[in-house]
């Protein structure tokens, strides 16, 4: 929580908090409005009129958030948010209007103007925050924001139901509250930081659909970040879907009221924001793609179990909280619900650093800009498929497992499209939950540019070690007849391992190596070497091969020497027989048990001597 003490991150959170408050107080008391008071707009009934709301709140998303994504890279993003809070100022005065003349008219106008304004901000939200934090504190900045927004959404909905819910003068009060509001978050804007332009050259095209199309295509550039996006927007497929379920599933399956509803949607808030905070501890200050697919598993085993509770059939009509609580089964939906939210924590977190990350900084609102373009699709696709599905006469119940089963199909194809989720999800397993990782020397891994780290050898799972301790993505050296291996041939193979043999073995696949080794470090990657070249049989250093020299004579980047202590005697070295992976017996030997990396200072290129490093191994290895 110390950021929220930190003047680089508190006016932010707190502006984009008020914002998505205000924006349910509003939706909320309007939706409610209409409902009670039965309004139509000509010949379109209340129920077509409360949907209709969604769509109006939407619309500005498709057709102004590219527009937005270029303005905000193009002008300073500080200025920019300051613009905006004024701007919603000016709607909600809109909206105060509309609620004291009750001018339904009006209030759908403010809400399509409240949606231009959030379409606005979006892509500043989270393009903002790598400019205002340092990498290592993007993790927690998220978390914040997501959990901010989705506990500002829940106290906006139940305060904006109370306001409206007053028996004379609720709308007048509506009306006031948002306005207040609206110049609260504008006064808190006002804080945020100075930052300059990322891409003051940027050529701002105007239009509606054709730069939308563009940004798309912007945000399709870097796979890895597109494909991150879609899962961003699946989480919102699903998400939206979910929400709009839970109050058919309390009215007509559990037979509650609508105070029960409102409890659904608290645990659902405070679960995510209790899953992205449970996120950012797990995460160590990194982006930890490996908690994406413990999201996925979550969720969808969660869901799939509401559908399995289906309906309780206790014949109840209208209870409130009270009686509802008083069944167990009710209980077993509600850890249902907040524990499906708890993990969509560990799913969107990663996936927005990610983004954040891995974006250029003069693209990165654009991108935010496409995601919230894809987001938009997305939520009217979901919509129109549960409407589908309900004209086919599926129940609620029914297609919470369509909903489940579709979110494990959905991340098994991301998963084999981009291996990286994959692999960290082992090694989070691996150095969290079967040895306990302990790390020295993180910052001797240079932030940016080529570098090779290399380390004894000591079992078939020291790159999992590697690829949870680094926070780079790492390329590894690997004999090529691993890539042959069932199964997870295919892992290595799509996370880019490079293969290597012996010049016996086969020259034309060592060649080959070396020169892949060559264009990933002129490209900034970092290279794993292990300089043994092989797996020790004794626990002892094999002799370092001359390797290393040949690739920095062509190449010269920093070397950086790491140690690696503890799996010496597990199921996965050579310490039994000479065989690893081959005795059931000693599968849980040193399990739990201490595993060490420390990292050294790098060394530059021409200091690098097969034999000298040998020797500062063997040396750091005594100690």
């Amino acid at each position: 929580m110390s950021l929220m003490k930190d003047k680089r991150f508190w006016p932010l959170f707190w502006t984009q908090f008020f914002g998505a408050f205000n924006d349910n107080v509003f939706k909320n008391a309007l939706v409610l409005l209409i409902t009670f008071k039965a309004y139509r707009l000509g010949s379109i009934s209340p129920e077509q009129m409360v949907a209709l709301c969604g769509g109006i709140f939407i619309l500005p998303f498709f057709l102004f958030s590219a527009v937005a994504g270029q303005v905000c890279d193009r002008y300073p993003k500080d200025k920019l948010i300051v613009g905006i809070k004024v701007w919603e100022v000016i709607v909600m005065l809109s909206g105060a209007s509309g609620f004291y003349f009750e001018n339904i008219v009006v209030l759908l106008g403010t809400l399509f103007f409240m949606g231009l304004q959030s379409a606005f901000f979006g892509p500043i939200k989270y393009s903002i925050l790598p400019e205002l934090l340092d990498e290592d504190e993007l993790v927690q900045g998220n978390a914040l924001v997501a959990s901010g927004t989705f506990i500002s959404i829940l106290i906006g909905t139940i305060i904006g139901g109370a306001l409206i819910g007053i028996e004379s003068g609720g709308r007048e009060a509506t009306g006031i509250a948002v306005l207040i509001f609206a110049i609260i978050g504008t006064w808190v804007s006002a804080k945020v930081q100075n930052l300059a332009p990322a891409n003051p050259d940027l050529k701002i095209e105007w239009g509606l659909f054709k730069p939308s199309w563009k940004i798309v295509k912007v945000t399709r550039e870097i796979k890895s970040v597109f494909l991150a996006v879609m899962g961003i927007s699946w989480f919102w497929f699903l998400g939206a879907a979910l929400l709009s379920m839970f109050p058919v599933y309390g009215k007509n399956v559990l037979g509650t009221n609508s105070d029960v509803v409102t409890l659904f949607l608290a645990m659902f808030s405070i679960g995510v924001g209790v899953g992205s905070q449970i996120c950012e501890k797990l995460s160590h200050k990194q982006v930890e793609l490996g908690l994406v697919p413990f999201g996925t598993i979550g969720i969808s085993f969660f869901v799939i179990d509401l559908c399995i509770v289906g309906d309780p059939k206790l014949g109840l009509s209208g209870v409130g909280i009270g009686e509802f609580l008083s069944y167990a089964i009710h209980w077993r939906i509600l850890v249902d619900i907040f524990m499906l939210s708890v993990f969509s924590g560990f799913f969107i977190v990663p996936l927005y650093t990610f983004i954040q990350s891995r974006s250029p900084r003069g693209s990165r609102s654009q991108v935010i800009a496409g995601l919230n373009i894809i987001n938009a699709a997305f939520m009217v696709s979901s919509a129109i498929l549960l409407t589908v599905l309900y004209g086919v006469g599926l129940t609620v119940t029914q297609i919470f497992g369509i909903w489940g089963a579709l979110n494990l199909i959905v991340a098994f194809y991301i998963y084999t499209v981009i291996p990286e989720y994959l692999m960290r999800f082992l090694a989070m397993i691996l150095t969290r939950f079967i040895y306990k990782l302990r790390v020295k020397g993180h910052d001797n891994i240079p932030s940016k540019g080529g570098c090779i780290i290399v380390c004894n050898h000591i079992s078939f799972i020291d790159w999992l070690v590697f690829a949870a301790a680094i926070r780079r993505p790492v390329r590894f050296v690997m004999w090529y007849k691993f890539m042959q291996i069932p199964l997870i041939g295919f892992l290595f193979r799509d996370a880019k391992v490079i293969p290597i043999a012996s010049r016996k073995e086969n020259e034309t696949i060592l060649n080959q190596a070396y020169s892949e080794i060559d264009q990933a470090l002129s490209a900034g990657d970092i290279i794993c070497l292990f300089p043994e070249g092989q797996i020790t049989h004794d626990g002892e250093l094999c002799e370092f091969k001359p390797g290393i020299e040949k690739i920095l004579e062509k190449c010269p980047v920093p070397v950086v020497p790491m140690t690696l202590k503890g799996l010496w005697g597990s199921f996965f070295s050579r310490a039994h027989g000479g065989k690893a992976l081959s005795h059931p017996s000693i599968i849980f030997k040193r399990l739990f048990g201490r595993v060490e990396l420390e990292i050294y200072n790098s060394w530059q290129a021409q200091d690098v001597q097969a034999k000298k490093l040998e020797d500062f191994f063997r040396s750091k290895l005594v100690s």
